[in-house]
């Protein structure tokens, strides 16, 4: 089904466990604030609503969604956190930015997670337009903030599975 069509942050088919006890860092870019601000809201509240306690989040804001790369890496280099949730927003322009910014957060953003070998999750918006990304950020389509955290517990769950 094509995502115009859903709530892409429809959770009901899934076993999310409880989270208690366990510690997450959100990185969170300042820079498209109304929707990043969303992700940030959708985040800590899907979190609380499955068992963290509000001492065991930590928000970092940076200035964009290029410094989520080094926002990730110094959550972990400073404190233990079972995973590092990175909420940003990248919006198309007219040049070719857009598409260096995208790939390099995606790659460093994954990097990070390999060198602490712990999961970083990619809460990042990549859209057309501004109405895209306000669809995705509590909108038609969801809460890619909530997306994010779900996948932060599934993660963490996994890791200490292991």
């Amino acid at each position: 089904m094509s995502s115009s069509l859903k709530n892409l942050s429809d959770f009901s088919h899934l076993d999310v466990q409880n989270a208690s006890g366990s510690r997450f860092a959100i990185v969170v870019a300042q820079w498209n604030a109304a929707i990043t601000g969303a992700l940030l809201s959708g985040a800590v509240d899907k979190l609380l609503a499955h068992g963290v306690a509000e001492s065991d989040i930590e928000v970092i804001q940076v200035p964009g969604s290029y410094e989520l790369i080094s926002g990730a890496d110094i959550a972990f280099r400073n404190k233990s956190f079972d995973a590092v949730i990175c909420l940003g927003c990248v919006i198309q322009g007219e040049t070719r930015h857009f598409d260096f910014i995208c790939n390099a957060v995606a790659d460093g953003i994954a990097n990070v997670g390999l060198k602490y070998n712990k999961p970083v999750i990619f809460g990042v918006l990549t859209t057309d337009n501004e109405q895209q990304a306000l669809d995705r950020a509590g909108g038609k389509h969801g809460n890619k903030g909530e997306e994010a955290a779900v996948t932060a517990i599934q993660m963490s769950h996994i890791a200490r599975r292991f």
